[in-house]
This record gives C-alpha cells, sequence and structure tokens, in this order.
C-alpha cells in the first residue's frame, strides 16, 4: 500500500504567519484582536496537525521498512529452509535408491542360495528308476554307486567290481538294486574262479527275487559253477529245475543243450 504524503515546509508556513503579524495597520484594522489571535492559533494548529501528521507517515514508512526487511529475512530463512530440505531430499532419494539395490542384490541372493538347497535337496530326493525291468524308487546316492560299479564290471575289471557290487549289498541292504546287484557280484566272482562265493550270491538273488527278470540267467550260472566244481549231478538238476521254473527264457533253451551235452 502506497502513502501518500503533503508535507507543506515549516519555512513557509512560518513566513505566512509572519506575512499575517506585519501586514499594515489600515489593513490589520478590520480584524479584531481576538479573531487575529484565533486566526494565528489556528495557522498553529494547522503546522502542528501537519508536523504531527508528517511524523506518524515517517513512523508507518520506518515500521513499513522494518516489515519489508523481516519479510525479506523471513523469505531468506524460508529459501534457506527449501534449499535444505532439497538437499536432504535428494540424499534420502540416494539412499532410497542405495536401500532398493541392496534390496534387490539380497533378494537374488537368497533365490541362488534357495535354487541351491534345492539342488543340494534335489540330490537326496528319492527317484523313479528302472533295472531289468523292475521299476522302483531309489536315491540318487544308491543309482550312482550301482552305476559306477556296473560300469567297472563292463570294463573288464572283475575284482574291482567284485569288491563295488559287495560293497553295494553292504551298503544298501534293502535298494531295489540288490538283486541286480547280486547278480553281477556272481557273475563278477564267477569271472575270477570264485564259484562257492558266486553260487551263494546266485541263490540269495533267487530267494529274494524269484520272478526278477534275470533270475533264469542267474539259475544257469549257478549250474555253470557247479560244473567248474566238477558237480555234474548237482549241475544237471539245476538245469532241469530251470527248465521247468522258466520254461520259456532263453536260459532254459541254454539249459537244454547242457543237459544234452552232459554226461
Amino acid at each position: 500500500m502506497r502513502v501518500t504524503t503533503v508535507v507543506f515546509p515549516l519555512r513557509l508556513l512560518a513566513v505566512a504567519a509572519l506575512a499575517v503579524t506585519l501586514l499594515p495597520s489600515a489593513q490589520a484594522a478590520i480584524f479584531e484582536d481576538g479573531e487575529a489571535r484565533r486566526a494565528i492559533l489556528e495557522m498553529r494548529q494547522r503546522v502542528d496537525g501537519l508536523q504531527t501528521s508528517n511524523q506518524r507517515s515517517a513512523e508507518e514508512l520506518r515500521k513499513l521498512g522494518e516489515e519489508n526487511a523481516q519479510l525479506r529475512r523471513s523469505l531468506l530463512d524460508l529459501q534457506t529452509q527449501i534449499e535444505t530440505l532439497r538437499a536432504e531430499q535428494a540424499k534420502l532419494n540416494g539412499q532410497n535408491e542405495q536401500l532398493l539395490r541392496d534390496v534387490g542384490d539380497l533378494q537374488r541372493r537368497q533365490k541362488d542360495i534357495a535354487q541351491g538347497v534345492d539342488e543340494r535337496l534335489r540330490q537326496f530326493e528319492p527317484v523313479k528308476v528302472a533295472v531289468d525291468g523292475k521299476e522302483f524308487q531309489a536315491d540318487p546316492a544308491e543309482k550312482r554307486d550301482f552305476e559306477a560299479a556296473l560300469a567297472v564290471f563292463r570294463s573288464g575289471k572283475f575284482p574291482e567290481a567284485s569288491t563295488a557290487f559287495a560293497g553295494f549289498v553292504r551298503q544298501y541292504p534293502r535298494s531295489g538294486f540288490v538283486p541286480s546287484a547280486r547278480f553281477w557280484l556272481g557273475n563278477a566272482q564267477y569271472a575270477t574262479r570264485e564259484y562257492k562265493e558266486a553260487i551263494a550270491n546266485f541263490k540269495q538273488m533267487l530267494s529274494d527275487a524269484p520272478g526278477h527278470a534275470r533270475a533264469p540267467e542267474a539259475a544257469l550260472s549257478i549250474a555253470n559253477c557247479q560244473i567248474e566244481l566238477k558237480d555234474t549231478r548237482t549241475a544237471r538238476k539245476t538245469l532241469e529245475d530251470l527248465v521247468r521254473a522258466y520254461p520259456q527264457s532263453e536260459a532254459a533253451v541254454a539249459a537244454k543243450e547242457r543237459l544234452s551235452r552232459l554226461k
């Protein structure tokens, strides 16, 4: 708000008052003394009023200036606070971004750990296998050890294969692989001329799993071991039992041929 102040110079007012007092006596005569005094008093009151008004206007201007200065200081303080808040906001944004990155990294690490744990657990979870026409659940370790022993046998390392299969049977006595493991153990022992041990494993296999796919071969192998031991009479009986028990098998055909050659 703009304040317009009318200021009469005190010097001019004084001159005007003096002029009134110094008027020629002919003109001053027309005024009575009381009227002249009242005029002078009125003039002085006007002058005093103007001075008071000027002082009041000056005071208002001073207050307005102080208020403006205070407002400017307040605006500067507010601007400083705004800049401080912006800086803090930028810092918080940076911290939030870093936190989001840290959370993302943590989630990825947790996912990797979970996947690693799942993979390790799967190594111990039973898997479905099929061996010699038989399906069953087996631990991965069982499957690995059986296949490793069979690979040794197929490589022609029969003593090592005999040790591997014997160890498998001892370690996994309830495994579904045991009948097949005993069959290959007996064959490895036959190859190393451990005929009595081979016969024992073949018979154990037939006792545990008479319907096993390799049962006819096991019976034929028992007869072969008996023949190597020169026990022809027992071998003949084993072959005859084989033909009766598994008449449709290839082992039964081989048993008939051998029976015809036995004396």
